[in-house]
């Protein structure tokens, strides 16, 4: 008997069953063996790194997107027909957490292999698809995504960015700034979002392309280690085959890629939660004062069983939205033409419960993050 699948935000008005329900425990040997080689991955390669690359020694970024595309770990969402491995989203989520440890390496993995690729998987030509995704998932470039802007903000409908169709009808002109882009610094390929005669269209834009600019890298409160730059564009000239999608539609990419950003986003966070709670139950347990572990005393122990119930209940939160999203992306039959445009519809069924799993699991990173602070005391 098959599933019955509830709607978007239905959960708050109706049952669900057990057996529709995803969990942790549900993952089989080979997403366990991913996810054990993404862990492998990061703790190797990544965290004995960590000061470096928060100092913007980004070569250590660019050098483990590489060794990620060697391993595989770049390839999850990309098709079989480009050498992916086409998993489903429940796996992309669980490599999101097992490589929560590498910080601001994994804001540049999230960036890349989420919004900085799924646009041109989900909506470019097969043309466009063979030219770059190959380099996209062997680590080979470096995907960014360019929709905020100084004054919109990251607003997809008030964006100032213009493109204008050059005489001899080759290329597209853009003019804007882009601002706060993620992995600028090291990225090749763009999509750039700008309004042809006041309609959002998204673009493909090559690092090197007449016209695009660098600004400097912005001085953060944190995640140091993740390039963010402003992408200006001076008169980018820009091919017209690069034009992404249908001209004019470009809101359909912001909005859709933005939901799949938010819910890997929510897996990150619970990623990230665990390994800093471990860090302070470890050193909880190895401080000692008044003769016995900080770790045995009320109020430590109150902290620690706090953020453990909140990590539970975010970790709950992701794995029952990758399980129902896996559910409803099942139902979408593969050999239409327009899969992709279906997959999308699919995935903004579930929406509300993509931006609960950001909020959610964003605050439950916050609050363990300063209760950790508060473990650790003088050395936080």
């Amino acid at each position: 008997m098959s599933k019955e699948l509830l709607k978007g935000a239905e959960f708050i008005i109706k049952e669900c069953e057990k057996g529709n329900i995803f969990t942790p425990e549900d993952f089989n040997e080979e997403q366990k063996q991913i996810a054990r080689t993404a862990e492998q991955f990061v703790m190797n390669e990544i965290v004995p790194h960590l000061e470096e690359i928060d100092e913007h020694h980004f070569e250590y970024v660019v050098e483990g997107f590489k060794k990620c595309g060697e391993l595989g770990l770049l390839m999850l969402d990309a098709p079989e027909e480009f050498d992916g491995l086409e998993m489903d989203k429940a796996t992309n989520m669980l490599v999101s957490e097992k490589l929560a440890p590498g910080g601001s390496f994994l804001v540049a993995y999230a960036a890349h292999t989420g919004i900085g690729t799924l646009p041109l998987l989900y909506y470019g030509t097969k043309e466009q698809k063979q030219k770059y995704l190959p380099k996209l998932i062997n680590g080979e470039w470096v995907g960014a995504y360019a929709l905020t802007e100084p004054d919109a903000g990251s607003d997809a409908l008030g964006l100032r960015a213009t493109a204008v169709l050059s005489e001899d009808k080759k290329y597209y002109i853009l003019n804007g700034t882009k601002q706060f882009i993620t992995n600028a610094g090291f990225a090749q390929l763009f999509t750039v979002f700008a309004k042809i005669d006041g309609q959002m269209t998204a673009f493909l834009v090559e690092r090197d392309f007449e016209g695009v600019e660098l600004g400097i890298e912005e001085k953060k409160l944190g995640i140091k280690g993740s390039s963010t730059r402003q992408v200006i564009l001076n008169n980018a000239k820009v091919p017209v085959e690069n034009v992404l999608g249908e001209i004019g539609k470009g809101h359909k990419i912001a909005f859709n890629i933005l939901n799949v950003g938010r819910f890997k986003l929510g897996a990150a966070a619970v990623g990230a939660s665990k390994y800093a709670l471990q860090t302070a139950i470890k050193y909880a347990n190895e401080r000692t004062q008044f003769g016995k572990p900080i770790g045995s005393f009320g109020a430590i122990k109150e902290k620690i069983a706090r953020e453990l119930a909140d990590i539970y209940a975010a970790e709950s939160l992701i794995y029952r939205l990758a399980g129902t999203l896996d559910d409803k992306l099942a139902t979408v039959d593969k050999s239409v033409p327009n899969y992709y445009e279906e997959y999308q519809k699919a995935v903004e069924e579930y929406s509300i419960e993509c931006a609960i799993a950001k909020v959610f699991c964003s605050d439950v990173l916050g609050d363990v993050v300063d209760e950790v602070v508060q473990i650790f005391g003088g050395y936080g």
